[in-house]
């Protein structure tokens, strides 16, 4: 949690101390914006947390500035907190993806499990961001003679049809084989099957 932040966004100055306090008490780090201006002016993600957003809010409301967020690909986990829920509210934002919908007043231990499980997953969903983008990585140094290969490896082809299908020696197919599998990271054929169908599952 130490390296978590927990963006508050709320109108209310005497809720977003609260807030900020309740977090500091177990040591998740807060900062907070009085408006979604505020919070879409300076907001620089860069490492796992939650917002907690307020619902009602002057200008743009709390509903408003998560669709945007979500249309700008920011996939950080947000909580809603209002005075005022009603049905449509909390079924258009569980829909957008919103982790919960909490009505005040609340619970504090309650939201603070809340805020420390979204944090889990948004720490869990960087670290799967950033597996896909080095294994994106290691595809991307293979050239196109061992894709090629690659290509007629996954179809279950031996080494002596791949020579044949690209008119090249077996040696050729051997060490095209080698330098891919070294690029990748794999030892055998059973991972290099493996780590393709997770590749291409994206």
């Amino acid at each position: 949690m130490e390296q978590s932040l927990v963006y508050i966004v709320d109108d209310d100055p005497d809720m977003r101390d609260s807030l900020r306090w309740l977090m500091k008490t177990v040591g998740i780090r807060a900062q907070t914006f009085a408006s979604a201006a505020e919070f879409l002016r300076d907001f620089t993600p860069n490492g796992p947390g939650c917002v907690i957003l307020d619902v009602r809010m002057p200008g743009t409301s709390g509903l408003d500035l998560f669709e945007e967020l979500i249309a700008r690909g920011e996939g950080m986990p947000v909580i809603f907190i209002t005075a005022h829920a009603d049905v449509p509210m909390a079924v258009r934002a569980l829909k957008s993806g919103a982790v919960e919908f909490v009505e005040k007043p609340f619970n504090r231990q309650t939201l603070l499990d809340k805020v420390q499980r979204a944090i889990k997953d948004d720490s869990e969903r960087r670290s799967r961001m950033a597996a896909r983008a080095n294994l994106s990585r290691r595809f991307q140094q293979l050239t196109d003679k061992e894709r090629e290969v690659l290509e007629l490896i996954k179809e279950g082809r031996p080494n002596k049809d791949i020579a044949s299908q690209l008119q090249i020696t077996p040696r050729a197919v051997e060490l095209r084989r080698s330098s891919l599998m070294r690029k990748l990271g794999v030892r055998s054929l059973i991972e290099l099957l493996r780590l393709t169908v997770v590749q291409e599952a994206g």
